[in-house]
Formats: structure tokens, sequence, C-alpha cells
């Protein structure tokens, strides 16, 4: 009896590298929870599998579910695991990407030494792209662009498997499906995946114009972009089960497109001077991402395509003019929001990596020359390539790490609890900005803290849907007899508030007590969140009990990680230590305000000017 013959299977020992390098530092330094700006958002949603911010994010949260079945950690820290995943993965398809471009290249005539450089190359360029600031801090806590990122390269992957079959002879048009199915199914992640669109485009023309004068081909490339934009489906069909976040409740159609069409987010563009303009292009910023060096490599990249395989070339420039000019150009995005697009441009700086591995290659093949070695290759030219080649990505590890190093970052979970814990029982607090307020709703509808407490976030009173999903709170509301999109939230916070008072403790956040003006009320702090009170009413004394309980991790010691929110959310716990230190000051209770004062300067050293003037109005010294 003969037995059956398997064919060997090649192990890329180098492919697996280019994922599980990355994959390492990334859960070295993953936050260990929920963190701000969307986190807690896409956390309670996740969970849940709700529906995000518009447009939703559909795909991203059924990716990111089956993460939280994992046996580790919280729920936070498991989805942002998912998003290390992806990270890697995108990591993964530089390296493939990079090694494709390069199969037919040859340095000496040693066949292992031109093999194991293509692969150096990718390698090089796979984990330069994981340590650059932007995919990093994309990569330690839950955020979709990696996903898009990794989608939008396997496309690229795709067009480069045709583009290949063609030039052999053989047109395999299901390349093409695939990718159109892959980009409909992208727009579940990010919008921004339609800017890669003209690229790829334009990669099908310049390889094969008759490509878009065939019906038929054309009738199916279309029905699975749409079938892959079916992903959509889980809005609506979620919507019908009230999940814990339905942002937009997509039940009807009008609902839908309101939130795919994002038409929650109605703002007037700026007046764009020369100023912006420049900050609005500069979100795009090769060096910053990859050094001066980098910028070089890519270029000597690029010259290497222009060479070799111009559709390429045209590609990525194509890729960068249609996201500047719809990102800058259409989007005028106001100066203080324009790192918000910085994280849009992931797609871009991947392909740059690829370039960047492109420019490697052929910097060393040009040492290689003018150096005249021989056919056969030494171990210690091998070792001489290795430093050569993973001499940026090291240098690019060590000046981002510590900038990037969020696994001891309790900061916004820290935050969210106090807050919570300064509240009465059956307490109604008032949130204004959402990084204050995303970190609370996962904290309460996920790790379950505090269902006794309810937390309308006061930019969204002027929505039906967000009424509709806090009964306990609006179900009676005045705010149902009027046609709220008419009010400001300012107004319709002072009739809720008025509503609430009375019948249940009504609190506001810090953000609330310094955005909006209160005429019959009157804030009376209690830790880092504030009491309401009549203004015909003694406001009481604080409670300053209250910060015995809290817990302050990373405030008092220098931060790795320090975004603009972990920044506000330091002012805010030195600014409420200045104001219950001044408080216990003018009730001669000197030696608590003495610490206090001290707290406020630890925290924020910026705070020493106005605690001295404290001191020294009421004759209190250091």
């Amino acid at each position: 009896m003969k037995l059956p013959v398997f064919k060997k299977i090649k192990v890329d020992i180098f492919l697996i590298l280019s994922f599980i390098i990355p994959f390492a530092i990334y859960m070295a330094t993953l936050a260990p929870s929920v963190t701000f700006f969307d986190s807690g958002e896409f956390l309670t949603a996740t969970a849940s599998l709700g529906s995000a911010h518009s447009p939703g994010y559909p795909l991203f949260l059924m990716y990111a579910k089956p993460f939280t079945w994992l046996p580790l950690g919280n729920i936070a820290f498991r989805i942002n695991v998912a998003t290390a995943v992806s990270s890697s993965l995108a990591c993964l398809v530089v390296y493939i990407l990079t090694t494709t471009l390069l199969k037919k290249e040859t340095l000496l005539g040693d066949e292992r030494f031109n093999l194991v450089a293509v692969k150096f190359a990718g390698l090089a360029a796979a984990l330069s792209f994981a340590v650059t600031p932007r995919l990093w801090l994309q990569s330690n806590h839950d955020k979709p662009y990696p996903l898009l990122a990794f989608i939008a390269a396997i496309i690229f992957y795709m067009l480069l498997k045709w583009q290949g079959h063609y030039r052999e002879g053989s047109e395999r048009p299901s390349y093409i499906y695939v990718c159109t199915f892959l980009a409909g199914l992208a727009m579940g992640v990010h919008q921004t995946i339609v800017l890669l669109l003209p690229a790829w485009f334009l990669m099908i023309v310049l390889t094969d114009w008759r490509m878009i004068t065939r019906f038929k081909e054309l009738v199916l490339a279309t029905a699975f972009a749409m079938f892959g934009f079916s992903v959509h489906l889980y809005l609506p069909l979620r919507a019908l089960t009230n999940p814990l976040l339905n942002w937009g409740d997509s039940k009807s159609l009008s609902q839908f497109l309101w939130h795919f069409l994002r038409k929650g987010y109605p703002s007037e563009p700026p007046v764009r001077d020369i100023a912006l303009l420049w900050a609005q292009i500069s979100a795009f910023n090769v060096p910053r991402e990859f050094t001066w060096l980098g910028a070089a490599l890519t270029l000597l990249g690029l010259v290497y395509l222009w060479r070799r395989d111009r559709t390429v070339f045209v590609a990525y420039f194509v890729s960068i003019a249609a996201f500047l000019l719809v990102i800058v150009g259409y989007f005028n995005t106001h100066k203080e929001v324009v790192f918000l697009t910085e994280e849009f441009f992931t797609p871009l700086y991947l392909l740059t990596a690829v370039m960047i591995g492109i420019g490697l290659f052929c910097l060393l093949g040009y040492a290689i020359r003018t150096a005249k070695l021989p056919d056969r290759i030494g171990v210690s030219v091998y070792a001489v390539v290795v430093a050569f080649f993973f001499t940026l990505p090291s240098a690019l590890c060590a000046v981002n790490y510590f900038e990037n190093d969020q696994h001891n970052n309790y900061i916004a979970f820290d935050y969210a609890s106090n807050s919570l814990r300064s509240l009465q029982q059956n307490a109604i607090m008032f949130t204004w900005g959402d990084s204050g307020a995303f970190p609370l709703w996962y904290l309460q509808g996920v790790e379950r803290m505090r269902e006794d407490v309810d937390l309308p976030h006061t930019p969204h009173l002027v929505f039906d849907w967000y009424l509709d999903s806090m009964p306990r709170v609006f179900k009676e509301s005045n705010l149902r007899k009027f046609e709220i999109t008419s009010f400001g939230p300012e107004t319709l916070l002072r009739i809720a508030i008025s509503e609430n008072f009375g019948l249940r403790p009504v609190y506001i956040d810090f953000s609330t007590r310094y955005s909006v003006e209160f005429k019959d009320f009157r804030p009376v702090q209690r830790g880092i969140v504030y009491r309401m009170r009549r203004m015909d009413e003694p406001p009481g004394i604080p409670d300053v009990t209250v910060w015995d309980n809290y817990n302050i991790r990373g405030i008092m010691e220098k931060q790795s990680f320090l975004d603009l929110d972990t920044g506000k959310a330091i002012m805010i716990y030195a600014n409420s230590y200045l104001e219950i230190g001044e408080f216990l000051v003018g009730t001669n209770r000197y030696q608590e305000a003495k610490v206090m004062l001290e707290k406020a300067e630890q925290i924020l050293p910026e705070m020493r000017a106005p605690a001295d003037q404290i001191r020294l109005r009421y004759g209190l010294g250091r």
C-alpha cells in the first residue's frame, strides 16, 4: 500500500515575526482599562453590540466583540487586545506588500542571500510601521483605524496579485470582486476608505483599461461592493433590540441615513488662513512618523517604483492627493481639532512603510555594488545587513516607547470611578464633554458600577433618540413637549435640572460647571463634581471626606502618555484640590487647607502661583 504524500509546508519565520514582534510591543504597552476620547463609548457599544457615534462603526464593533470573551483582564482590556491584533495584522500585510513588490529582485549570485535580503526589507518595513507614534497610539486602546489600514492593505495586495496574473496572460476578475467586497465591508469600519478608491481605480485602469468597459464585470463588482456594504444592516437590526448604547437609534430609514451621513455633527467651517491651512496639511507628516531618514528612504522607494511599477507609484500619490483634498479641502477642520484628523492617515502611513522597506533594499543594493562583495556571503555580512535594516525601527521604538506606554494608565478609569463615588444614592449627574462622559458610560454600563445613578449627557439632550434611551429621566419630561432641536443644550440642561431638583440629588461634572452659567442654581463642590443647590438656600459645607475614597493612580507622577484629555483630567484634579483648599482656609481649617494646596501643586506645578496667592491672602505660610 502506497502512503499518501503530503506537500511540505514552508514556514516563513519573517512573516510570523512581522506579526509577533508588533503584537508583543503592543501588549507590553497596552492600556489596562478605559481611556479618554471615544474609548468608553466604543467599549460600551462593543460589549453591548450596540451602535457607536456616527456612522456607527458596525464592522469594528462586530470584530471586537469576540475578544470580550477572552478569559483575561476586564472587558476594556480585552477589547484593547482586539486593536493590538488588528494593528499587528496591518504590520503583517506591510511585510507581504513589501516582499511582493521586491520578489523578483536580485542583489548577488547568492540566491539565499537575495531571498533573505527581501525578507529583511519586508520585516524592517513592518516594524518601522509598528512603532510609528500614530499607529502605536492607536494600538494601545480601542481604535478602528488599524483595522481599516489592514483591510486597505489587503485590497492593495489583491490588486497586485491581479496585476501579476494579468501580466502573465491570465485574467482573474475574481480578485477585483474580492477588492470591491472588502471596500464595501470596510465602510463599516470607517468611511475614509472611500478616499482610496481613486488610487485603486487607477491601478486597474492603468493595468487593463478594458475592465471598465465590460458590463458584466462592472455589475458583479458593484454587487460585491453592495454585499460588503450590507454590513450596515447591523445598525437597524441591533437598534430593534434597544441595546445598552444605541447611538442614533437607526430603526427607520430616515434615522439610519441621519446616523450614517453624520447629520448630528453640524458645524460652521472656520475662516481659513495660511497658518490654519498649514496645520491641516501637516496633519499628514511622514518625517514626524518615520523621521527624516524614513522620509528619504520613502523617496528612494518611490524612485524604484517609478522604474519598476508605475501603477503603484501613481496610486501612492493619488491616495495622498485624495486624502488631502477631502480632509483639508472639504472638511476644513478647526485648528483645535486638527489633531483628530491625524488618525485618518493611517492607511497612507502603511503604504509609506512599504516604500521605506523598498528604499532600504535599494540602499543595501547600492552598498553591495560599491563594496564589490563576493557571490558567496558569510555570517559577518549577514550581521551587518541585520544591523543595517533594523536601525530605523529600533530607533523609532526607542524614541516612541515612553510616550506610548500605557500599561499603567488608569487615569480615565479612576476619574470616572471617583466621580461616581462622589454621588449620593439615586443621584443624577449631567455631563458635558465626551471624554468625561464616556468612561462613566463604560463603568456603569459594562462594569455595572453605580447603576442607581443616571448620567444624562447634556450635548445629546437635543436628540429625541437620546431622550428615548433614558426613560427613567425623560419619559415624562417637559423636554418632550418642545421642539428640542430649536433649543441649545444649555437651555435644555437648565430645564432638566429644574425638573429633577427636589426629587433626587442633582449633580454636574467639572466641565458642565465651567461651560454653563447658572442663575437659579449654585454648584457646591463635592470632590471633582458639584452638587446643585438653589440660590436662595444655604450652600452648606462641602464634604471633604470624599477625597479619602479617591484613587488617583498616576496623577502625582510624570505621565508617559499625556493626551489632551488626560492633561485636562489632571488639571481638573489640581483645580479641585485648589478650590477645596481655598474653602478650608476660609473656614480656619489651616492644616487641612495646607495639605490640599500642596497636592494641587504636586499634581500641576502651574498651581503654585494661585496657591501662593491664597496663602498670602489668608496669611498662611508654606
